[in-house]
C-alpha cells in the first residue's frame, strides 16, 4: 500500500439526536482514490466536511500527514496539506480563470501582511505564485481557457476551474465532493480523465453518484447509509456485497 496522507477513526457528528456521521473510519493512501457512496442524506458530504475542518467532530480523531486536525479551524488544515472542491461549483464568475486559479495561489505565500513593500507590489509580477497558477491550469486542462471571464466558461469548464483552483494551492490530499454533477457525457470523461491524471501525486476521497465514474476511478469504495458504513473494499467486492446492492447499486451494477 502506498503512503498513508490521511487517517480518520471513529468519526461522529452529531446535531442534537441525530447522528449524521456514526463511528466511521477512512484511510487515504497517495496515487489512491477513494470512493464514498450512498443515497442522499447518507453523511457523505457530512464526513467531507468533517475532514476539511468545515465543521468539528462530536467524537474521533483525524491525522493528515502526521498531525491531528480535528477541531482545526479549515485554513490550518488547508495549509496542512488538505484542498477541497464542494457540491456547488465555487469560483469568482466576473474573474479570468487565471485570476481565479492565481488567487487560490497567492493564498499559499507567507509574507507578513503589513508589510508596505507587499501592499504596493502588484500581483502580476509575484513570479512562484504565477508559477504555480500556470502549472495549476496546465494540469487542469485549461491552458486555452486562462484569460477567459470564468462566468462564460461551460459547466465542465467551471468545475475543472475549481480543481485548478485547489491544486494551486499545492496539496497532499484532495477531498472532491461530486465534481461530475450536472455534466454531459463529454465533459465527465474529460473530469474522470483529469481525476486518473492528478491521482499519482495525491490522496483523494471522492464522494460521487455517478456509478460509472466511480467504478473506473476508485481503488477503494465505501459506501455510507444513515450515517454509517454498511460495506468498505476493493470496488469488485462492493459491488458483489448483497447489502449494497440492495440498498444502493441496483441490478445493473451487480
Amino acid at each position: 500500500m502506498s503512503e498513508l496522507l490521511l487517517s480518520a477513526r471513529h468519526l461522529t457528528k452529531r446535531f442534537g439526536g441525530l447522528a449524521a456521521v456514526n463511528d466511521v473510519s477512512v484511510d487515504l493512501h497517495r496515487n489512491h482514490i477513494h470512493a464514498v457512496i450512498g443515497p442522499n442524506g447518507a453523511g457523505k458530504s457530512t464526513l467531507t466536511n468533517l475532514l476539511s475542518g468545515d465543521l468539528p467532530p462530536t467524537a474521533g480523531q483525524i491525522t493528515l500527514n502526521g498531525t491531528e486536525t480535528a477541531g482545526l479551524r479549515p485554513e490550518r488544515i488547508s495549509r496542512l496539506g488538505l484542498g477541497r472542491s464542494y457540491q456547488k461549483t465555487n469560483i469568482f464568475l466576473p474573474f479570468t480563470v487565471w485570476d481565479n486559479v492565481r488567487l487560490a495561489a497567492q493564498s499559499r505565500e507567507r509574507h507578513a501582511p503589513w508589510n508596505p513593500v507587499r501592499w504596493l507590489s502588484s500581483a502580476s509580477s509575484m513570479q512562484a505564485v504565477n508559477q504555480r497558477c500556470e502549472r495549476a491550469i496546465e494540469l487542469a486542462g485549461l491552458t486555452s481557457r486562462a484569460h477567459t471571464v470564468a462566468g462564460t466558461t461551460s459547466h465542465g469548464e467551471q468545475r475543472q476551474l475549481e480543481i485548478a483552483m485547489t491544486l494551486a494551492t499545492e496539496p497532499h490530499v484532495l477531498l472532491l465532493d461530486e465534481p461530475l454533477a450536472g455534466m454531459g457525457h463529454a465533459e465527465a470523461e474529460r473530469m474522470v480523465e483529469l481525476l486518473l491524471k492528478i491521482k499519482k501525486d495525491h490522496a483523494m476521497m471522492l464522494v460521487e453518484h455517478d456509478m460509472d465514474a466511480v467504478f473506473t476511478l476508485a481503488d477503494r469504495l465505501t459506501v455510507m447509509v444513515n450515517g454509517q458504513v454498511i460495506a468498505s473494499g476493493t470496488p469488485a467486492d462492493v459491488r458483489n456485497d448483497s447489502g449494497v446492492q440492495a440498498a444502493y447499486l441496483g441490478e445493473e451494477h451487480a
